[in-house]
């Protein structure tokens, strides 16, 4: 998987934090504002019952050039043709998942320090992610992490680094200073807690604006430093 598809806002679709309403409208929304990746991440319902919903979010991304990770079941990946499946470090390993998806399949792993995510990258992983960087009440079995832990497993990796926990308009601008290539969003977008947020369309375009004017400023910065090395 080409590392450069691997940037920008990544929209966490949790029917948990939802609300009722309809995911496929959420990523529907949440793309038309800019979003590059979106995964679904279901907790509680059978896979059966996910299906349905992981094949119409496949069917969008692919219909809008956008990246669709399935969060933790790799048979849910293969069954819907996802572009990825992302595990966190209680799931299979990279590893083990590795070995069971096509090598074009991007596998992305939870990590929360240096070693973990280049031990995921000896294993396989195509991105990883590090947090939580800000509190946050979206997934309660989280491990903290801060801007310094951010920068340390950017600068051990050569994968490209997503930046996820509690990230919202407010901090997105220093977890990009930060080194992060992508950012994770999930309650910010799909479950605003004050209605006078916006949609999810507009939450997200205003993170993408953001995400998309820095990550195109450091592609600038970086053929300037190749033209002028």
């Amino acid at each position: 998987m080409p590392h450069r598809e691997l940037r920008g806002l990544y929209v966490i679709i949790d029917p948990a934090l939802a609300e009722g309403r309809d995911e496929v409208e959420i990523a529907r929304e949440a793309l038309a504002g800019g979003a590059r990746l979106l995964q679904l991440r279901d907790k509680t319902r059978e896979k059966g019952l996910q299906l349905p919903i992981a094949r119409a979010l496949r069917a969008l991304c692919r219909e809008r050039g956008a990246l669709f990770i399935v969060n933790d079941h790799v048979d849910l990946a293969l069954a819907v043709d996802a572009d990825g499946v992302h595990v966190g470090q209680k799931d299979l390993p990279v590893s083990a998942v590795r070995r069971l998806v096509p090598r074009e399949m991007i596998v992305g792993c939870s990590t929360n320090d240096p070693e973990e995510a280049r031990r995921a990258e000896a294993d396989g992983a195509d991105y990883v992610s590090v947090g939580r960087l800000f509190p946050t009440g979206s997934k309660r079995d989280t491990r903290p992490a801060t801007m310094e832990t951010l920068r340390a497993v950017k600068a051990a990796v050569s994968v490209p680094v997503c930046a996820i926990g509690g990230i919202t308009e407010a901090n997105i601008d220093e977890v990009l200073a930060a080194g992060a290539d992508m950012a994770a969003v999930i309650a910010a977008v799909i479950a605003p807690a004050d209605p006078s947020a916006g949609s999810p369309s507009e939450a997200s375009d205003s993170a993408g604006r953001r995400a998309s004017v820095r990550q195109g400023s450091d592609s600038e910065h970086g053929e300037s430093a190749k033209r002028t090395g």
